[in-house]
């Protein structure tokens, strides 16, 4: 039976070399100049430190330009710890990686009211969705790419 698996990756070394595009970027702004700010990535966490707080806003389009310039998704940036140390302000964004508990429900619910003939299943931090014919398999990617979901969704593991 054709299958597919929908997922919720992305690819680091394609966010490395975001965050070194838009440390090269920071170096050419005038606005930036004699600040002390930059961009670091440590695992699923780029950081983000500077002087003021309206600096962190612009570095952090900054940081989303690069990362649509590389077609990585924008959603796939959550924000996390803010700390302040001396003159230092440092923001944390968790690269989100894998669909979660509650979001795997939500995709199999839109799926099975949708009333398309194929089945969904929960697989770890993935969704497995199984059908007699691929044009119905097709019909279910169209659908979860117009939800509203939060995250970043693709569709690998593709079977015939």
């Amino acid at each position: 039976m054709p299958s597919f698996d929908t997922v919720s990756e992305v690819d680091m070394h394609e966010v490395t070399n975001a965050v070194d595009q838009a440390n090269r970027d920071l170096d050419t702004r005038w606005d930036f100049k004699n600040v002390e700010a930059s961009f670091e990535r440590k695992d699923d966490i780029v950081q983000l430190s500077a002087e003021q707080e309206f600096q962190l806003e612009q570095m952090a389009d900054m940081l989303r330009t690069a990362l649509s310039k590389r077609k990585l998704d924008v959603k796939s940036l959550v924000k996390g710890n803010i700390s302040k140390s001396g003159k230092q302000t440092k923001w944390d964004y968790n690269i989100q990686q894998g669909i979660d508990q509650p979001t795997c429900k939500k995709i199999v619910k839109i799926i099975k009211d949708s009333k398309i003939k194929v089945q969904a299943s929960i697989q770890g931090d993935k969704v497995r969705v199984t059908g007699k014919k691929r044009d119905e398999l097709q019909e279910t990617m169209a659908l979860l790419r117009a939800s509203e979901l939060d995250i970043p969704l693709q569709f690998n593991n593709f079977r015939d």
